[in-house]
């Protein structure tokens, strides 16, 4: 019977060491929390460990013998060491809510009782009415032996008052982790006042400590996670803004060149006019829906706009401005305003009236992975420094891109002269969303075809029906 409570002593207090190791290696390891926090609970579980070292030594020191000055030092060591959780976990929690622990009343009320906890505690050892040891270090408990655990259950008793008041500032995994960590402490006490418990005191309280430590963890966690949320937001409205901006900064003197056109043609062409006016119309509808956008939006969409504003230089540079399109997949999404820029790029900085005519290829494909949009064109190309106007706004592309869906941006030079711009989206996106649309036919309008500006196509009623519709003409 004997050597079966041995086993079973030394069975707990094994365990209570091993959950301590294992709540220590947790807190090393696993970089979840923030600084302070892993010092706490670093320092927490370290307590633990030599708690449940002095308590297998004192176990071990009574079925040996010891000298009885060596046992009573491990008592008076495993009840100290028992009572700093409590001024830690008061520190902890008003580091939570953000107090000032020199001032705060319920750290220097919990000083007082832990300090006369140590005042009974030393007074112990002069009187045998506390705990009774035998020369063979067997140790009896006194008529006063529950008097020290009251300073410790009042000082708990504090803290849960204390957790319970300030539970509106703290969120509710940090505010179940207190409890978890004082509740079940204080009732072993209660009850080792009247019963003796003791090799339970050693699991209830790393139990506790390893319970708070998970809540304690997935709450910062979660925390970390919304700020990264909060950041990627901000990011994107930024990037928004951005492409707000760069609508709103139109180049005054294409549109007051379209507008000749517009003026010119109507006598020499009206037809011509019309329907440089329906896609001049059509590309400001494009440009000014992108700034109501916030998410991404089928590429068919994005080719249109691109479309319209081809059409409207072609119409003045005739036939300087050739391009070809090479877009039969176009079943994916992308941000707003990601291929027009770039063409538009293109005719700005690579349109010269020395060279030969501008031409401008743009196709798509599609991998296993990923959706790719090349932008390749003739003339001198462009130089990238960090202050160009074309750097700005292909690296504002960029950001939107990774952003809003985990693509990116090359750009290199053409053999023989100019730049080619490729883009790349991956199917899914780095948070875990489709950029397929859902259904290959939905805005199918990628075609291969061959575009000049001798080449435009006529007015119809059709398209004059479609902005009388869309809300264009009053």
């Amino acid at each position: 019977m004997k050597s079966l409570i041995e086993s079973m002593n030394f069975s707990t207090f094994g365990a209570a060491l091993l959950l301590s190791a294992i709540g220590l290696w947790f807190s090393i390891v696993i970089h979840g929390i923030n600084r302070w926090s892993r010092r706490f609970f670093k320092s927490y579980f370290i307590i633990f460990l030599l708690c449940c070292l002095s308590s297998i030594a004192e176990l071990l020191l009574q079925y040996y013998a010891a000298p009885r000055a060596v046992f009573i030092f491990l008592l008076l060591l495993e009840s100290f060491l028992f009572s700093l959780p409590l001024l830690m976990l008061t520190a902890y929690l008003l580091h939570c809510c953000g107090e000032n622990m020199r001032r705060s009343k319920l750290f220097h009320a919990v000083i007082v009782l832990w300090t006369v906890f140590i005042a009974l505690l030393v007074s112990s050892l002069f009187i045998d009415g506390f705990i009774y040891i035998t020369p063979e270090n067997q140790y009896f408990r006194g008529p006063l032996y529950p008097l020290p655990l009251m300073p410790i259950i009042a000082a708990l008793a504090l803290d849960f008052a204390g957790t319970m008041r300030r539970r509106t500032r703290l969120s509710h995994k940090v505010f179940l982790a207190f409890l978890i960590a004082i509740l079940p402490i204080t009732a072993t006490l209660i009850v080792q006042m009247f019963a003796d418990i003791f090799l339970l005191i050693d699991v209830s309280y790393v139990l506790s400590a390893l319970a708070m430590y998970s809540f304690i963890l997935t709450d910062q966690i979660e925390t970390d996670r919304r700020q990264q949320q909060k950041i990627i937001k901000q990011q994107q409205e930024i990037a928004h803004e951005r492409a707000n901006v760069m609508v709103l900064q139109m180049r005054p003197h294409f549109i007051y060149n379209t507008l000749m056109s517009i003026y010119s043609l109507c006598r020499l062409d009206p037809q011509k006019a019309q329907q440089l006016t329906l896609d001049f119309t059509n590309y400001l509808r494009k440009n000014f829906n992108a700034v109501a956008s916030d998410s991404t939006i089928p590429f068919a969409t994005e080719l249109e706009h691109t479309r319209a504003y081809l059409a409207v230089e072609q119409a003045q540079y005739e036939d300087m401005l050739i391009v070809d399109y090479d877009t039969t997949f176009t079943n994916f999404r992308l941000p707003p305003l990601t291929l027009q820029p770039i063409v538009e790029n293109a005719v700005k900085h690579s349109m010269n009236p020395n060279y030969e005519p501008l031409h401008i290829f743009i196709r798509t494909r599609r991998t296993d992975s990923e959706s790719e949009i090349t932008v390749e064109n003739t003339g001198p190309g462009f130089e990238l420094s960090d202050d160009s106007k074309p750097y700005i706004t292909l690296k504002n592309i960029q950001q939107r891109l990774e952003i809003m869906c985990g693509g990116s941006i090359s750009i290199m030079p053409r053999e023989g002269g100019g730049t080619v711009v490729k883009l790349t989206i991956p199917r899914y996106s780095f948070r875990g969303h489709n950029t397929d649309l859902p259904h290959p036919e939905q805005g199918s309008t990628g075609v291969t075809s061959h575009s000049r500006a001798k080449h435009s196509r006529g007015w119809n009623q059709n398209d004059d029906t479609r902005f009388y519709e869309e809300g264009m003409y009053p």
